[in-house]
């Protein structure tokens, strides 16, 4: 069974859907819940948003990833994300005072909703599907949801505007997350995830971490901030690089910040959604690092 972060009629759940994994799922309510499914094993994986294209890192995600029992990150999804204003029959969108959402909904559509509806009221909730339930009630205080078109279709909602997002670019990666076991075998286009924590807090420390992947040749996909809630001004480094365990540049960059970090969270290697291969330069490729070892070999016997 897997899980994902709900409720019916999310993009996670759209992107859960896109996976077409013939495996009966089960909605949770919050990024929490559904990652310690997981962990207790009431579910095989897990599916929640970790990044959004507008509003950076989904920190529910980063944080419950980095705390509790270890979890490790199988596949990722990339959803283009549209919204649409929806109410209830017979509502005008000039008769829209006060609009419901998610709160990463109410930031990528934010100079919409101040160009066309000036003085309606936003009221930030748990999920745009939850939204478009609420709003769905005969009783509700809300006039209008943001929601995906899913959402307003099936809680009976007629859309008032649609494509409002001020970036319609805007994209939201989302993870399937399981307990730990072997990672899948390479691809050639992978990414590996990890959370790095500094031994001190000291200048230059952060540099020293960004240089184990530097001086092999890793490209970072994204670093992220996260604080570590042992005391203020205490931080993690949450990491996505390009590449796979088993490249002999990523184990050593891997081993590197071992040696050098207060401690350092596996968080998997899978592979990338777009399927972007890497490029990798003169020196870093793995028939390099097996000349390097052969020569090494060669000098010790």
């Amino acid at each position: 069974m897997l899980g994902y972060f709900g409720p019916e009629g999310t993009f996670t759940h759209q992107a859960l859907l896109s996976l077409k994994l013939d495996e009966e799922a089960t909605a949770f309510p919050s990024v929490a819940a559904t990652l310690d499914a997981v962990r207790d094993g009431t579910v095989r994986a897990g599916l929640v948003p970790i990044e959004n294209s507008v509003e950076g890192g989904v920190s529910a995600t980063l944080d419950n990833l980095a705390s509790g029992k270890p979890l490790v990150i199988t596949g990722e999804v990339l959803l283009s994300v549209q919204f649409g204003v929806y109410g209830r029959t017979g509502t005008q969108l000039a008769d829209v005072k006060r609009v419901v959402t998610h709160p990463h909904a109410a930031a990528q559509v934010r100079t919409w909703l101040a160009t066309h509806l000036p003085g309606a009221t936003v009221t930030e909730r748990g999920s745009t599907a939850g939204a478009a339930k609420e709003v769905a009630s005969p009783d509700s205080a809300f006039d209008a949801a943001v929601c995906a078109a899913v959402a307003g279709e099936m809680y009976g909602l007629e859309p008032l505007a649609s494509d409002i997002a001020d970036n319609p670019d805007a994209v939201t990666r989302f993870i399937l997350v399981g307990r730990p076991a072997a990672p899948a075998a390479r691809t050639g286009h992978d990414k590996t995830s990890l959370v790095a924590y500094m031994r001190e807090d000291r200048s230059g420390a952060l540099l020293e971490i960004l240089e184990q992947f530097a001086s092999r040749g890793v490209n970072l996909c994204r670093i992220e901030s996260r604080p570590t809630r042992e005391r203020l001004g205490s931080y993690c480094f949450a990491i996505d690089a390009e590449g796979h365990l088993s490249d002999a540049r990523m184990a050593e960059a891997l081993m590197g910040l071992h040696r050098i970090c207060k401690r350092v969270d596996f968080l998997g290697s899978y592979p990338r959604a777009d399927k972007v291969e890497p490029s990798v330069e003169k020196g870093f490729r793995e028939s390099d690092y097996e000349k390097a070892a052969s020569w090494l070999t060669g000098l010790t016997g």
